[in-house]
């Protein structure tokens, strides 16, 4: 008996992915758990592992291509398994499908189009009796292959014409479906492969970010407020310890500092660290203090989470952020890294940003965007002296963060970098 095995639901509203490499083929006898290929989403780079022992029968789709969750991938020859239990195994799991197939023919269960019945794929003992229930649907069978396959391509398969057994859409319809549609676009005359542009097809993680910024603009008000603060002590004693760091194998930048006067400014003003619950007209506040860091990438920015940072010493946020940091441009975090942030900091200034508006962390309520340090004339004790100024930039929800409660809390967040020891003190 055959499985066939979807690409599977693997967290964090993750709905496509990228196929980056097989690790089985065709033939292959593989175990319950062993790796089938490596999967490029819009989070994580991670290998999707087998759910059943048997023999690699077929593999669908090649490196390089896009599939969305439940799209099937492989199929799977399960020995010594009846027909009858395979269909009580398959129906414990979502994502696995049961065919068996006899010469070019496809038996077992298919599915009708724009239905979630289940017809057999003969028509043998079938009766020409159409039930009252199915007759505005139009009978399409098809191969669950070619209806996942149609699904992905957005294809209506009521308009492919089948060629299979019984007139059967199968997935070679569905590709021939596609070219003719192309070859009649080119007939049309509507040509983007210009020479003069380059086209290339979004990454998963771009894709990402344009969805999650569109929630962010479409269901957060957005408020911004701008302003700088003065960092010679902390300069000072960033100096003091950098090699000390160094040392030890970890790079300090002002980026822990940071993170930590903001977990303590947390702490006293916690609609900062809440959420919005409007369809049960609530906030949550967390009592917990998750943050997230906007790590620049050449596949596009990700946001490594720092857990419970306002446990860590400076040095161990250091650590954490180097870590996460080469994690994230490597490709190698995981999803546990990623979720869960509480609130978010962009730095920006560390390629030279001054200030910006930055987009919310949907559905964190608050993120602080960092700028570059200037020297700046400043007066102090009456008198003009050359100061460090540092420019910070916080986009709150206006729904339920007010602009003096944002002002509040970040002249606490200044306070702290102003005066380092108050770190301790506090």
């Amino acid at each position: 008996m055959r499985y066939i095995f979807n690409f599977p639901d693997i967290g964090e509203g993750l709905e496509e992915g990228t196929i980056v490499e097989w690790y089985v083929t065709k033939g292959q006898k593989i175990n319950s758990g062993d790796s089938l290929l490596k999967m490029d989403t819009d989070k994580v780079v991670t290998d999707i592992p087998s759910p059943k022992s048997g023999t690699i029968a077929a593999i669908y789709g090649k490196v390089g291509e896009t599939v969305r969750v439940g799209t099937a991938l492989v199929e799977i020859e399960i020995e010594g398994v009846s027909g009858a239990e395979a269909v009580k195994e398959a129906q414990k799991d979502s994502s696995v499908e049961v065919i068996e197939e006899k010469g070019a023919a496809v038996v077992g269960t298919i599915e009708v189009a724009g239905s979630r019945a289940r017809l057999p794929a003969s028509d043998e003992g079938m009766s020409e009796k159409i039930n009252e229930i199915d007759k505005p649907i139009k009978k399409i069978l098809a191969t669950p292959v070619a209806r996942a396959l149609a699904k992905e391509m957005r294809i209506d398969i009521n308009k492919v014409t089948g060629t299979g057994p019984a007139g059967r859409v199968m997935k070679e319809d569905i590709y021939a479906y596609l070219q003719n549609s192309l070859n009649i676009i080119k007939t049309a005359k509507i040509n983007i492969a210009d020479e003069r542009v380059e086209i290339k097809p979004l990454t998963q993680i771009r894709k990402s970010i344009a969805r999650n910024v569109s929630l962010s603009k479409h269901n957060a008000a957005h408020m911004t407020v701008f302003d700088e603060v003065e960092i010679s002590d902390l300069i000072r004693e960033r100096e003091k310890y950098k090699e000390k760091f160094i040392a030890k194998g970890v790079k300090l930048s002002y980026l822990p500092f940071i993170i930590k006067a903001t977990t303590l400014a947390l702490k006293t003003h916690k609609i900062l660290n809440a959420q919005l619950d409007i369809d049960n007209n609530q906030i949550i506040y967390k009592n917990y203090y998750n943050i997230g860091i906007a790590v620049d990438t050449d596949e596009g920015l990700i946001v490594p989470v720092i857990r419970d940072a306002d446990d860590l010493t400076i040095f161990e946020l250091a650590q954490k952020i180097n870590e996460m940091s080469e994690k994230a441009r490597k490709r190698e975090l995981n999803l546990e890294e990623l979720k869960d942030g509480t609130f978010t900091i962009t730095n920006y200034g560390s390629i030279g940003g001054q200030f910006s508006v930055p987009i919310i962390n949907f559905p964190q309520v608050g993120i602080l965007g960092v700028g570059r340090i200037m020297k700046k004339p400043i007066v102090k004790n009456d008198a003009i002296v050359i100061g460090n100024i540092l420019p910070l930039s916080i986009s709150v929800d206006h729904r339920i963060v007010d602009g003096a409660e944002t002002t509040r809390f970040v002249n606490q967040i200044m306070d702290y970098l102003t005066d380092p020891v108050s770190f301790i003190m506090d």
